[in-house]
Formats: structure tokens, C-alpha cells, sequence
């Protein structure tokens, strides 16, 4: 159904208008057909403060939004006619929903508005990206009282022991597996993928690959709606990138590829070692240059760098090798149709627009400039010193990023300072907590 049929449909009643915020968490409001006619023509007003916006509703301050200048005003949203779905348990009627994102000076921080823009500058550049995504979650046999009431602790996996790609678990768990394909069928996700995972109640979903803003639009949707599921089965999941010290660490992996105007593939060389050509070894060079100073984008939250403690299956550094898991750019594929990088630096709690961003930049701007990658890792990453990090640290990322020109570039100024402001905000709240562990070992005896 399209945008036009459903309005012209007399018994359409409601449909829900969504934008996604810097957490990807989608925010917006249920209007009525009659509403959304005009709202399709003009677009639809929105505080733009709805981006300063932590995920439990608590305000992070971004300047000139919501500080002593900002008055809190709508600015408008666009809808994407293109993003036409159907909410999984609503009525006929009731159960259109449509994407949109900020235009106008609120464009400048708006995720959405900014994988746009950074498309747009790859295809100027007369290459477009071709990418998809994997999502890791852990599934709890919990509500979330259930969980608040333990502390969140010895909480209750969908699965007792780890169950890497274990048939056993999988059969036990048919019921959620096809919940959760079925759901993605009125959303439109191409589900392409799904298995247990490493870790107890640990399982990952993939999104398969597509170009334009549809890869992203499609995970932002499978994050929500899969933690909606979750909840109406008695359930909860996380995404956490460490909800214990005993977990394995969650990630968003995104593979990307490039193609050129007429859809033929760049990264392919025939002859070439494992098929390389020239222009991804660029892209590779790109990545290692340019990612490490956007960590932030990739590991947004405090949580996000308790993922690289020791033992973890984290990256080691910005390193790449040829179908080698222990490198953050694993290459991977055979032929010209599969060959593709992986990127392993994204937490589970990143928004998948601004990892799809941040990576095509980085990867765009290095074929661009003809930048040369470092030497391949061979054998473990993990025993080999890397020779270019990213950001260890959150208030390493935000210096990293506020003092990016890479990033103001490509990204935008405005949005580098609202969105380190807010991740600032974040951390400096954290720093005022005390952690159980720090009662545990210093209250009599530290």
C-alpha cells in the first residue's frame, strides 16, 4: 500500500508518523488520516529537544536546543513516502506507519537527515553503497519489573549456557524465532538471518544488504520492534555492549561493499590476492584513517567501553585482515557479487544511521584520497600490537571527535557539538554515581 492509498481509503483511521533520535529510538505520534494529508504536503512539527533525549527521557544538553538560548520549539518533519509499513499488531485501519526525519536547521542533527547527506556526497562522487547490518542481543526470560526488582543481576537468559549457533536452542525457542520473522514481514525488514549467539539467551538477527537509507531505516525498526516483542511475550532483551561481567560483549556489525553508477561492483579485482582491488584497498585506508577520531558514533554510550575489557571478543585495534574475526575490517566474501569489509567497532548501542555514516565517510573520503592501508594482520590480532586505535575512553572519544575536521566535514559542525554536548552530559552524570563494585571494595576497608 502507498501513502496515497492509504489516505484515499475510507477506512483509514490512524497512522503513526516515527523519527528516529540519536539513540535510535524511534519517537512520534498516531494522527489521523485526515491529519496526514496535510501533514504528507507540509510535513509535521516536532521539538527538535526530542534529540537531546538519553533513552530513559532524561534530557542531555545540546546548545542552542535546550540550554538557557533554546525555547524548545517544533521544527518540521519530513516524511518519506518511500518508508510506507505496517505496524505487526494493529488493526486494519490503524496500522500504517511511515519514517521521517528533521529538514531545516534541525537537519543538522538529526541522524537520519545526515546519512542522507553523507549518501548524497558518495553518490556525487558516483559511487553508492551497498551495505547491510547484524544485530546481537541478549533475550531474557524476565519482564523488565522482573529485572529492576533482581537489580538487574542473576537475571533469568532465554538459554542456560552458551549456544553458539546451537540447532538445540533454537528448536526449543521455534515460538520467538518465527514471532519475530513474522513481525518483519508488515515492516518490510528483510530478515536474512537468524542464530544463537555466543552467550547464555545471546542470539543474532541480520539484515540483508541494500544501498540507500534502507539498511539503516530497517535495523532502526528491527531494534524497536524486537524489544517490543519481547515485551508483549512477558520477555525483555538488551542491547547493552556488557550487561555483565560474565556476558560476551554486543555488537552491530556492518558489512558494505561499493558499486559504481551502473550498480557493477568496485571492491573486486580479478587476479587480485582474495580478489582486492584497488579501490577497496582504499576504502580499507579510508577506515583506518578516519574512524578512530568518530568512536563516539560507534560506542555512544558508558556502557559501550566496558566491550573491550580483556577476554572479550572485541576488536584490537583499527586492523584489517582477509575473513580474519580478530581484526575490526574483516574482509570477507569470494566473488565480485560477495566480497565486502565487515566493520566490528559498532556496540549494539550504537544508531545505525550514524554508524552507516560514519563508516561510508570514512570509506568514501579514502578512495577519494588514494589512501593507502596499513599492512594485513595475519594470524591473531589479539597478539599483534595494532598500529592505529580508536578511542579508548568516552571522554577520549569526545575530544577525538569535538577536534575532528574530518568529521565537521563530513558530518557537519553543528552536529559534532550537539552531538558530543550530549555524550558529555552523559558521562559527567555517570561520574557523579557509585557503583555497587566500588562499595563492594573500598566501604571498609578502602
Amino acid at each position: 500500500m502507498t501513502l496515497d492509498e492509504f489516505l484515499a481509503d475510507p477506512a483509514s483511521r490512524f497512522a503513526t508518523v516515527a523519527m528516529t533520535d540519536t539513540n535510535g529510538l524511534l519517537r512520534g505520534q498516531m494522527v489521523s488520516a485526515s491529519s496526514l494529508k496535510g501533514i504528507a504536503r507540509n510535513g509535521m512539527g516536532m521539538s527538535p529537544a526530542q534529540l537531546a533525549l538519553d533513552p530513559t527521557d532524561a534530557f542531555q544538553t545540546i546548545p542552542g536546543v535546550n540550554d538557557d538560548k533554546g525555547d524548545f520549539h517544533d521544527d518540521p518533519l519530513e516524511l518519506d513516502p518511500a518508508t510506507i509499513r505496517r505496524l505487526p499488531w494493529s488493526k486494519p485501519g490503524h496500522d500504517l506507519l511511515v519514517l521521517s526525519n528533521f529538514t531545516g536547521a534541525s537537519a543538522k542533527i538529526c541522524p537520519r537527515s545526515i546519512l542522507k547527506s553523507v549518501l548524497a556526497r558518495a553518490e556525487a562522487a558516483g559511487l553508492v553503497p551497498k551495505y547491510g547490518m547484524e544485530l546481537e542481543y541478549t533475550l531474557f526470560d524476565e519482564t523488565p519489573e522482573s529485572a529492576r526488582a533482581k537489580g538487574y543481576r542473576n537475571l533469568k537468559p532465554a538459554t542456560q549456557h552458551a549456544s553458539h549457533d546451537l540447532i538445540l536452542y533454537q528448536v526449543v525457542q521455534t515460538e520467538w524465532y518465527e514471532a519475530l520473522a513474522a513481525i518483519c514481514e508488515p515492516l518490510k525488514i528483510d530478515l536474512a538471518k537468524m542464530h544463537e549467539e555466543i552467550g547464555a539467551g545471546f542470539m543474532e538477527a541480520c539484515i540483508g544488504a541494500g544501498t540507500g537509507l534502507e539498511p539503516a531505516d530497517q535495523l532502526v525498526l528491527l531494534k524497536n520492534f524486537l524489544r517490543a516483542l519481547a515485551l508483549r511475550q512477558g520477555k525483555s532483551v538488551t542491547f547493552m555492549p556488557r550487561w555483565s561481567e560474565q556476558a560476551d560483549s554486543q555488537s552491530i556489525h556492518l558489512h558494505i561493499s561499493l558499486l559504481d553508477k551502473a550498480r557493477a561492483p568496485l571492491f573486486w579485482e580479478e587476479g587480485a590476492k582474495n580478489g582486492v582491488s584497488q579501490t577497496f584497498r582504499h576504502f580499507l585506508g579510508g577506515l583506518q584513517k578516519y574512524i578512530g577520531d568518530m568512536t563516539l558514533l560507534f560506542q555512544p554510550t558508558v556502557n559501550s567501553y566496558r566491550r573491550f575489557a580483556p577476554g572479550t571478543f572485541a576488536p584490537p585495534g583499527l586492523t584489517w585482515g582477509y575473513e580474519n574475526r580478530t581484526t575490526c575490517f574483516r574482509l570477507v566474501g569470494h566473488d565480485p557479487g560477495s566480497l565486502r569489509v565487515e566493520n566490528r567497532l559498532p556496540g549494539a548501542d550504537c544508531n545505525p544511521y550514524l554508524s552507516a555514516a560514519a563508516t561510508i565517510a570514512a570509506g568514501v573520503a579514502g578512495v577519494i584520497e588514494q589512501v593507502e592501508p596499513d599492512p594485513e594482520v595475519i594470524g591473531s590480532g589479539y597478539a599483534q600490537e595494532p598500529g592505529r586505535d580508536f578511542a579508548r575512553s568516552m571522554p577520549e572519544a569526545i575530544a577525538r571527535l569535538r577536534g575532528s575536521d574530518f568529521a565537521r566535514d563530513w558530518l557537519g559542525p553543528r552536529f559534532v557539538e550537539a552531538f558530543s554536548a550530549t555524550r558529555e552530559g552523559q558521562y559527567h552524570e555517570f561520574c557523579r554515581k557509585v557503583p555497587d563494585v566500588e562499595l563492594e571494595r573500598y566501604f571498609d576497608l578502602g
